[in-house]
């Protein structure tokens, strides 16, 4: 789907983002997508990718989000301390796209950091960012139960995790098979159009 085919367009008249910015969906339900045409409509941005390449197939799909996001984005691969690097890096004038919070979070479990401390860093960086972020999470909780612990901690944490961004946030938009839906936008009306 071309990303012009998107809309409603998530910013404001004046091209200006919300602070913060939450995209939830599914797999391949274009979240990601959706996220960079919002940044793009407002001007250039900073990528914060937080996925590795574990294998071969993983390293296929960086890749072709790496082609698709071209020399346009200044980008920077972090799987564990984003905190940091939103600390550091946000400013008024550029905004920051996290992609994805789900891979960050699987990130810090597989390193056998604790979540929940992670989680709390996370949120306090998100709370003080010096400009606009653009987030994008996986929604867990509509498929089947995990059959083990592991797989069941993560569905657990993810699900807090988005629920706890979703109330910092200005504006939070699901995505179903490409087509964006507000759940929250807590801008005046006038800048929500």
């Amino acid at each position: 789907m071309p990303e012009s085919s998107f809309a409603p367009d998530p910013c404001a008249p004046d091209g200006a983002l919300p602070r913060l910015t939450l995209v939830l969906g599914g797999a391949r339900s274009g979240k990601s997508r959706f996220a960079e045409a919002t940044i793009e409509r407002a001007g250039a941005g900073l990528y914060l990718a937080t996925s590795t390449a574990g294998d071969d197939e993983m390293a296929a799909r960086i890749k072709l989000h790496r082609e698709r996001r071209g020399p346009r984005w200044t980008t920077i691969e972090e799987p564990l301390d984003l905190a940091r690097i939103v600390i550091t890096e946000s400013r008024a004038d550029r905004p920051i796209l996290v992609d994805c919070l789900t891979l960050w979070l699987s990130n810090v479990m597989l390193a056998e950091r604790d979540a929940e401390a992670e989680i709390e860093r996370l949120l306090a960086a998100l709370a003080r960012a010096g400009g606009p972020l653009v987030l994008v999470a996986n929604e867990v909780g509509l498929g089947i139960v995990p059959e083990n612990a592991l797989a069941r901690a993560f569905r657990d944490h993810a699900g807090r995790l988005n629920q706890r961004v979703a109330a910092l946030a200005d504006r939070v938009v699901f995505l179903a098979a490409g087509l964006p839906m507000t759940l929250k936008d807590t801008r005046p009306a006038e800048a929500a159009r």
